[in-house]
């Protein structure tokens, strides 16, 4: 699609390109508004588009956090679990109702509360010490999405909840599409309501996605972008996030999506606004010494700020984030990452981290971790373009057909 100027807001860059094609990369001024500090910089190339022809994806807020809680792992756990992450939603805890007389309450406050469980026609399953739990958690929102009889109750008994749907129906499969929009559209009200990201809508008409989003849409168009072919996941390494996107095809499960792409937002994993939780995460994995060993730096390194800790950061966090989703870090989806053809690489990542870098990182973790060998093809967006094709996908839903 020609005649659009398409707009990254990052948590410490933003990127903009014309008809597809990046032409600028700006470090963010943090002492001006990013609005002004945009304009500054590319305000006659705005000045010629139209607020339609402007299309925004952003990053910049590092997306809404979730709690989840569940009436088993098999079903309600695990569909919320995949409809949030397919709606780029961050997932900071899960609580099993069984469990929830030992369950820990955030410490923080939480965005979205999800409650899921039972089927239609079944008689009730939650109970007041699901109020008890709930009236603890902090939490902006809540939304519950399971059967009808609970409904009913917790409509009534719980401040401010939103209900809809059950995501299970009678024959235990995944109704995601009602949820889904409702987190979308939550991630859209959050945008709305931010300063520095509202202003944006003087410029455009479009809605403004989130990068993850934007990002997610283009994987089914890299074959044609990038020397890359299935299975592949793609790692997106950003100053406030990692952001990891995957085919299902890697997942070992049997849940029915209309999406062949998920992703997961590691909000704790970003090497600038996010650098002190990604160092705690360094501290705490059993790997990561060794791992510094290897990158011939010390434990000291972690406490640095310089553009060479920033780089071993970089590096710390493609070897998290492909930890944590394999066989190895049961908390999180477990991904086949051994049946990879590559792993793509984009974010800033792909601005201070060379190939040899990149490649290391990947060929450890598959020599050490799961005892391969032979470690998938590095493929990076060297174009820092992949979000592009992402908007105009957006902008021209045939082109996801």
């Amino acid at each position: 699609m020609s005649g659009n100027l398409l707009i990254d807001i990052g948590s410490t860059y933003f990127k903009v390109a014309e008809t597809g094609k990046p032409i600028g990369h700006y470090f963010r001024d943090f002492n001006r508004n990013i609005f002004d500090d945009l304009m500054s910089k590319c305000g006659g190339t705005v000045a010629r588009y139209g607020r339609e022809e402007i299309r925004i994806c952003s990053s910049a807020n590092g997306g809404l956090s979730t709690l989840i809680v569940g009436l088993s792992q098999s079903f309600s756990l695990r569909y919320a679990v995949n409809i949030a992450f397919n709606s780029g939603i961050n997932i900071i805890d899960t609580v099993l109702y069984p469990q929830i007389a030992e369950a820990a309450v955030p410490a923080e406050t939480v965005d979205v509360v999800i409650v899921v469980g039972g089927i239609d026609g079944r008689r009730s399953v939650f109970k007041d010490d699901l109020n008890a739990y709930l009236e603890k958690v902090r939490y902006q929102n809540i939304v519950y999405v399971g059967n009808a009889d609970d409904g009913d109750r917790l409509q009534n008994t719980v401040p401010g909840l939103v209900r809809l749907g059950n995501i299970i129906d009678g024959r235990l499969q995944m109704r995601e599409e009602e949820l889904k929009q409702y987190l979308t559209d939550l991630y859209q009200a959050d945008i709305m309501g931010k300063e520095e990201i509202k202003h944006f809508y003087e410029i455009t008409a479009n809605q403004i996605y989130s990068t993850p989003y934007a990002v997610n849409r283009a994987l089914p168009h890299l074959a044609g972008k990038l020397d890359v072919a299935d299975p592949f996941i793609l790692i997106d390494i950003g100053g406030a996030t990692t952001d990891i996107h995957y085919s299902r095809d890697l997942v070992r499960d049997n849940i029915v999506t209309e999406s062949g792409y998920d992703r997961m937002v590691f909000k704790k994993l970003g090497v600038y606004k996010s650098r002190e939780s990604l160092v705690f995460a360094a501290r705490n994995n059993e790997y990561v010494f060794e791992l510094l060993h290897v990158l011939n730096v010390t434990e000291n390194i972690l406490e640095e700020h310089s553009e060479k800790a920033t780089r071993i950061l970089m590096q710390l966090a493609i070897f998290l984030v492909l930890f944590k989703m394999s066989r190895h870090h049961s908390a999180y989806i477990e991904l086949e990452l051994e049946k990879l053809n590559a792993v793509v690489f984009t974010g800033g990542i792909t601005k201070l981290l060379s190939r040899e870098e990149i490649e290391g990182i990947v060929h450890y973790f598959y020599k050490k971790i799961l005892h391969f060998h032979k470690a998938p093809e590095v493929v990076i967006d060297t174009g820092y373009e992949i979000w592009t094709h992402g908007l105009l996908a957006i902008a021209e839903p045939k082109r996801d057909s």
